[in-house]
């Protein structure tokens, strides 16, 4: 199963995301984690490597079940963890091979295009405190099938 980390910045009411240039679907700066790498070094060195930027006080804030299904059989899965940083170190930059860079105001997540999956974890990191689980069941054309979610917040 593939692991995947993205990182969510959200400063001065707004967020930084990825537009996407094959489907113009805008996303968390993030990607797959290498062997041996923990979550957050995997999020915090993808984010750095798209951005050219340093995050700082990096939160994990979301672990999620992605699967892809055709009629009822599974044919792909993966595992996200999405972290979120309210600061980072640096000026982004504002294109790399993978999409073009852009701040956005946080309401805009509410209406950008992008997979309801992400628009509803990207929500919650920025938005809610805790951290949130759950599992997203899309089609092949990452259609929204389901979704099941849970918080938890702590208390001290």
């Amino acid at each position: 199963m593939q692991r995947i980390a993205n990182l969510l910045v959200v400063q001065d009411g707004k967020v930084l995301l990825m537009k996407k240039p094959r489907r113009g679907w805008y996303v968390a700066p993030g990607g797959k984690m290498e062997s041996g790498e923990s979550i957050i070094e995997a999020a915090t060195r993808e984010f750095k490597e798209e951005t050219n930027a340093t995050p700082v006080n990096v939160h994990l804030k979301g672990i999620y079940t992605m699967i892809i299904k055709e009629e009822e059989q599974v044919v792909d899965e993966w595992m996200l963890f999405t972290f979120v940083s309210k600061e980072i170190i640096g000026t982004p930059l504002e294109e790399n091979r993978e999409g073009k860079l852009e701040w956005h105001p946080i309401e805009s997540l509410h209406h950008l295009p992008m997979a309801e999956g992400d628009r509803n974890n990207l929500l919650f990191a920025c938005k809610e405190k805790g951290i949130q689980y759950g599992t997203f069941e899309y089609t092949s054309d990452y259609e929204l099938l389901n979704e099941t979610l849970q918080t938890s917040r702590e208390q001290l």
